[in-house]
């Protein structure tokens, strides 16, 4: 194991994830350091199981909201404290142990090579897959593809990526959404507009059985009221930015 970084950080926001989130913490830990986990109001005995972990490992830090606000407010909360101290980018992964840690270290690389970039995992899904959620995923990338003109954002969705923190932390200082299930395709948009590159990097997803210890938050009349909501306002803002978005267009053509 390399130092500690002092730039790059794995960034987990936890709401609930049951006694799966140790082995996705301890996992994170083995390929890279630090970790910081943001509790994010978590009422079952995940705290209790992180906050001990954290005693055993020098590289893990654990950061107790005391009531649910979402996966934005999580991740906001999270990079403040971040920059506060001097971190300059996060690599955000869900505590349900969906992501792959086994890609921390290349996703890393990436970032560290290409700092100015978003580096944006593009899910490959396995067999067990909801086809419901994969298909589904499609009107969002969709969606996003037009909000950003084709900007190359591989998969709007998926929340294993590397953020560059400081014009992430602007965005979302800047409105009051993204801080609950719409972060990670609005955060992808409006970094888009404000001319953050992306870079996709092929990256498999796990579905875990109930008996695997897979935990859902996802409530699909719920959340996709929310995705439908914020794409209307994104598309608005992308008709106020339209004329940007075809110059910048056009300048990378020549």
């Amino acid at each position: 194991m390399n130092p500690p970084s002092t730039s790059h950080l794995v960034l987990i926001p936890s709401y609930n994830p049951g006694p799966e989130v140790v082995k996705t913490v301890a996992n994170a830990l083995s390929h890279w350091t630090p970790v910081w986990v943001v509790v994010d109001g978590s009422t079952d005995e995940s705290t209790a199981l992180l906050q001990a972990m954290e005693g055993l490992h020098a590289g893990l830090r654990v950061i107790v909201m005391q009531r649910n606000q979402g996966k934005g407010a999580a991740v906001l909360q999270g990079i403040s404290m971040a920059a506060s101290s001097g971190f300059t980018h996060a690599l955000t992964m869900d505590a349900d142990g969906q992501h792959p840690p086994d890609l921390i270290a290349q996703f890393m690389a990436t970032s560290i090579a290409h700092p100015a970039a978003m580096v944006l995992g593009k899910p490959v899904f396995g067999p067990e897959a909801p086809a419901l959620r994969v298909n589904g995923r499609k009107v969002s990338n969709a969606w996003a593809h037009l909000e950003t003109l084709w900007a190359g954002i591989g998969d709007s969705l998926y929340g294993f990526r590397v953020y560059p923190i400081a014009p992430l932390r602007r965005v979302m200082q800047s409105n009051p959404f993204m801080r609950r299930f719409d972060f990670d395709p609005e955060a992808v948009v409006r970094l888009a507009w404000q001319g953050i590159q992306p870079i996709n990097l092929d990256a498999p997803v796990r579905y875990l059985s109930t008996e695997e210890g897979g935990v859902s938050h996802f409530k699909y009349l719920r959340d996709n009221t929310l995705l439908t909501w914020m794409h209307t306002r994104l598309f608005f803002g992308f008709l106020l930015r339209l004329p940007l978005l075809l110059r910048r267009k056009l300048d990378a053509r020549r």
